[in-house]
């Protein structure tokens, strides 16, 4: 069983993790107004039929091993839940763009309905097979179940083996979890993590019983309730942290929709909102891989663009959340 319980450490007796959390996180003080799901970035500037100038991508390591992955993935919950036998001229440019920007980690999970199988049709049309492929398991129907769907999965990806396993929101943690050790020992999966967007507290946990590869939760420049405890634990123990709804579905646009973009942004290499938004997340030392998801080329164009040059040192961060939080 894990236990949630901390001892005490550090300057007078207080909490050395949540000390180190606060003493590295700026407060956000305010909200941003709430924003219709789906909600986009505007258009960029220039033409979305030219052809972009490219540079491929920065790199970082996974934790855990050192071995490299491109710093920004492809989600696909909505964006991807399409006809498979479709066309999908959208989706597989999207997907064609991101691998020539030197992208890797594509997401998915059966939540997202027709997601994997979207997935895999595009890699067969493009001939790639190359990706860093990782889903999910979610369900509560025993262990049996979660094997069977993970199987489905792999024929869906059209991989033999998936990069990264995760248990999609907790669900049935014990049981699937379980699978994912044995899956990861005998070489069925490479790197093994959990899901979740409200219980922090668990996953903390799980981060310090040294099973998991990764986790995976939201964080942005306005939603940063896991940099108290949850990324410290993550740097602690080496564990990678991949990051959903990084535009918080779309939120953080409608609020910026009226600003101009800060000129120090150019420093950076920041010539978009989107962009800015990533390399805020991407200047945190806990991070791995952010994983925008997209339906629309030119916004993929917009969101790699953020894994060229560096990322926001502490000094943009803090100047960014200012902006937005009051």
């Amino acid at each position: 069983m894990l236990h949630l319980q901390r001892s005490a450490s550090g300057p007078g007796g207080r909490d050395r993790r949540a000390f180190l959390g606060a003493a590295a996180r700026v407060a956000v003080a305010g909200a941003l107004a709430p924003a219709a799901l789906g909600a986009e970035p505007p258009p960029p500037r220039t033409d979305p039929e030219d052809e972009p100038q490219r540079s491929a991508i920065r790199r970082g390591r996974i934790p855990r091993t050192g071995e490299l992955l491109p710093l920004l993935g492809l989600g696909t919950s909505r964006t991807f839940d399409v006809d498979p036998n479709a066309d999908n001229a959208a989706q597989l440019a999207v997907l064609e763009r991101f691998l020539r920007w030197g992208g890797s980690l594509i997401d998915s999970s059966p939540m997202y309905k027709r997601s994997e199988a979207v997935v895999g049709a595009l890699c067969a049309r493009l001939e790639r097979s190359d990706l860093f492929y990782a889903t999910k398991v979610w369900t509560d129907e025993g262990k049996q179940a979660g094997m069977e769907q993970m199987a489905r999965s792999e024929k869906l990806m059209g991989t033999a083996r998936f990069d990264l396993m995760q248990v999609h929101n907790l669900v049935d943690l014990d049981v699937q979890l379980e699978t994912l050790k044995e899956w990861r020992a005998s070489g069925r999966v490479r790197y093994i993590g959990v899901t979740e967007m409200r219980d922090f507290a668990k996953v903390e946990a799980l981060v310090d019983s040294g099973t998991l590869d990764f986790i995976q939760i939201p964080y942005s420049v306005t939603d940063r309730r896991v940099e108290a405890r949850v990324l410290p634990a993550c740097v602690e123990h080496g564990v990678g942290v991949l990051v959903m709804r990084p535009f918080q579905a779309g939120k953080l646009f409608r609020a910026t929709k009226e600003l101009q973009l800060p000129a120090w942004a150019a420093d950076f290499g920041a010539g978009s909102w989107a962009q800015l938004f990533l390399k805020f997340i991407l200047g945190h030392p806990a991070m791995t891989v952010p994983i925008p998801a997209t339906s629309k080329p030119h916004h993929l164009d917009d969101n790699m663009a953020a894994g060229v040059g560096p990322a926001l040192d502490e000094s943009a961060r803090t100047k960014l959340s200012a902006m937005l939080g009051g």
